[in-house]
């Protein structure tokens, strides 16, 4: 019987991408987090495709993330300065020379807008904490170096924090 649980196991797991390497892209869910960091520090691990708020005594929400491609993501500090609901989307200029086809600006709630339901801007650059319109893309690296969270995630973390939260992006 336990070969039997166990072949369905990797059966399940071969079935959602198990194979693939990527890490599984599940629902945020509390966790055992004992790093040194701050209550209510964001924390993005890019190596593991998950971003932990703290919460404080060892233990921290986690979420599933979509983190920058290969030579596009970026590691340090930063801080949220800035909270948006549906926000309009302006392509940077990097995006646009390598997507001339984009047009100048997406409107917030268009199903072409990469933003999704909420943005958490950083300080100090072009960068973002937000939802997405490719759900499929949690759980990869798939960006620019913005930090892409399901929709319900965005609007989880966005309603937890504040313009000032401090953010660590770590490998």
């Amino acid at each position: 019987m336990r070969s039997m649980r166990w072949g369905l196991a990797g059966a399940v797991a071969f079935a959602i991408g198990g194979l693939s390497g990527a890490p599984s892209a599940s629902a945020r869910e509390m966790v055992a987090f004992n790093a040194g960091y701050s209550p209510g520090t964001v924390v993005v691990v890019t190596h593991r495709r998950r971003l932990y708020y703290v919460l404080g005594n060892g233990s921290a929400l986690s979420y599933p993330v979509g983190v920058g491609r290969a030579g596009k993501q970026w590691f340090g500090q930063s801080r949220i300065d800035g909270k948006h609901v549906r926000p309009d989307w302006a392509p940077p200029p990097e995006i646009r020379r390598d997507k001339p086809s984009l047009p100048r600006v997406i409107a917030g709630g268009s199903p072409r807008n990469p933003m999704g339901a909420a943005a958490l801007t950083l300080a100090g650059g072009q960068y973002a904490i937000h939802g997405t319109n490719a759900p499929g893309s949690i759980g990869g690296f798939v960006s620019y170096g913005c930090i892409r969270m399901h929709n319900h995630d965005i609007t989880d973390l966005y309603a937890r924090v504040s313009v000032g939260t401090p953010v660590v992006v770590v490998r």
